[in-house]
């Protein structure tokens, strides 16, 4: 029996909406999901029809984070990132809801990240007992050095006017509609070939991370996630209750 896809796919006057539709663990990512959404994007680049591609979600939750019952390969989710910093063509996340962990790792590899005022956003892995390692890769070339110290070593919990701050969204408004628009319509009227040249130029340090570090940061995501404090925190996660550790 078929299973129901976890993206589906709308094309829009030239742009392709890629939509999470994974509510069972709130778009967590799985190596199902990982998977779709690699499946999905190397159609929208062959797709000469297709100028953009943005990226949405159903439900109240953009990305949870890595599926801790089915996490991904962290050399499948380098390759993620690496493939939307790569393709040719803009990549836009629409988020209006919450967002968490590896989810984070999604808007860092898009090019042009907004939100809503209802979004929030946290960099939870340190309470888990493990380190935002992979997802760093497309991340700390675009953000506040010093307000990702903060978020990184506490996992607050922040609101889209500060990730707009920081740098980890594009923008942010009451409405993510109306702040979506003006960006999808000056998609629309850019060529192709001139958006693709100027990707490469807005990528050239984010691929210089992955070239440098990407081996160096797997090791390290899988060596955290097989630790007995990792496995204590996901533990604890799943049965929410505090891991061993919290004062």
């Amino acid at each position: 029996m078929p299973t129901e896809p976890l993206v589906r796919v709308a094309h829009t006057r030239g742009i392709a909406f890629c939509t999470l539709d994974s509510p069972g663990n709130r778009n967590a990512l799985s190596s199902a999901l990982v998977g779709e959404v690699a499946d999905r994007l190397r159609e929208a680049e062959k797709d000469r029809d297709v100028r953009a591609v943005v990226l949405a979600h159903t439900g109240n939750t953009f990305c949870a984070g890595a599926d801790l019952r089915d996490p991904p390969d962290p050399n499948a989710l380098v390759g993620l990132f690496r493939q939307i910093v790569e393709l040719p063509k803009p990549v836009v996340a629409r988020v209006d809801g919450h967002v968490r962990a590896g989810g984070l790792g999604l808007l860092g590899a898009c090019d042009i990240p907004v939100a809503s005022e209802v979004s929030t956003f946290a960099f939870t892995e340190v309470r888990i007992g493990v380190a935002p390692a992979v997802i760093s890769l497309p991340l700390l070339p675009r953000l506040d050095p010093r307000a990702v110290a903060r978020y990184y070593l506490t996992g607050e919990r922040f609101d889209a006017a500060e990730a707009a701050r920081i740098g980890l969204v594009t923008g942010a408004g009451p409405d993510v509609e109306a702040v979506l628009a003006p960006i999808l319509d000056g998609l629309r009227k850019a060529s192709p070939q001139g958006l693709a040249e100027t990707k490469t130029l807005l990528t050239v340090k984010v691929l210089e991370a992955f070239d440098r570090d990407a081996e160096s940061l797997t090791a390290l995501s899988a060596q955290l996630f097989g630790s007995p404090q990792a496995r204590e925190g996901m533990t604890a996660f799943l049965e929410r209750r505090d891991p061993a550790w919290v004062l």
